[in-house]
């Protein structure tokens, strides 16, 4: 007789149990033997492979029981999320409203995380990174002046979540990850989301995307110590870039770069603290 693996057997023996009808009044002594006959059963009558079967069954039945429930809370608090922390704060662009309102953002938070994925903060996602707080994400959309036809570079692809927001708007959305990790994790949460237009790759944002430009904006994720010309240069004529500058893990300034010919300018926005932009090392 072949094995079922004990990790399986374990957790096809806590499922089964849950679902043995004990009659009203049993004894604790009687509930006690309800595991170990479990796992006889188990051993006795399964084939080969069924446990991971009907492991797989149990959970795929138990999250669609779920599923329905849980997308419309989080519509509810994503809806509460453009209102009071977007809206509320002086966002009016609609296409930023509009995005922000259909972004599954618990999507692109890790699983432990979900509950509080519309909360008013950024949030952690390993690597010493962040997913930023949802005004950071919309102010900085609305700041590049989105349209469907744009052709917009991110740096910083994280978990894909402002990638996500941008490819509510245009189709043409390039977003760069320097940590292979994060670069895989985060086109996997686009993939898994609907948004497979979005193209990811895993290299140093600093040279931007030289193939695919230039770019009507650019949106950095990163604070950097200064404004790298690669990313100007690759800005279209008219162009937009919001990038934060400054020190790691100090106050930054958050920096509009708008290209006219040869002329650049820059202002600044807001004091901003973002997670420091990662380079190759030389």
């Amino acid at each position: 007789m072949n094995n079922i693996p004990w990790k399986h057997a374990r957790e096809i023996m806590n499922l089964t149990a849950r679902r043995i009808a004990m009659p009203q009044g049993i004894t604790k002594f009687k509930k006690a033997w309800a595991v170990p006959l479990c796992i006889l059963m188990l051993v006795l009558v399964l084939p080969a492979g069924a446990g991971e079967s009907l492991l797989s069954a149990q959970t795929s039945i138990a999250g669609e029981r779920g599923s329905g429930a849980d997308e419309d809370r989080f519509a509810s608090q994503r809806e509460q999320m453009v209102e009071q922390q977007i809206a509320g704060r002086g966002i009016d662009n609609s296409e930023t409203l509009e995005a922000m309102r259909n972004v599954p953002r618990h999507l692109f938070v890790r699983s432990s995380d979900q509950r509080r994925a519309y909360s008013d903060g950024p949030m952690p996602i390993g690597h010493g990174q962040t997913i930023s707080q949802p005004y950071i994400v919309a102010y900085m959309t609305q700041l590049i002046e989105p349209k469907p036809d744009m052709n917009v570079l991110e740096i910083g692809t994280g978990s894909g979540y402002q990638a996500a927001v941008l490819a509510e708007i245009t189709d043409n959305v390039f977003t760069i990850e320097i940590i292979g990790d994060l670069a895989e994790w985060g086109g996997q949460n686009l993939q898994e989301a609907g948004y497979d237009h979005v193209q990811v790759k895993h290299a140093d944002g600093y040279y931007g995307w030289e193939e695919h430009a230039p770019f009507d904006a650019i949106v950095v994720t990163a604070a950097a110590d200064h404004i790298p010309s690669p990313l100007v240069e690759q800005l279209k004529d008219g162009g937009r870039m919001i990038i934060p500058v400054g020190s790691p893990f100090q106050t930054q300034n958050l920096m509009l770069v708008q290209k006219d010919g040869d002329d650049v300018r820059t202002r600044n926005l807001m004091p901003v603290r973002f997670v420091p932009f990662t380079r190759e090392e030389e």
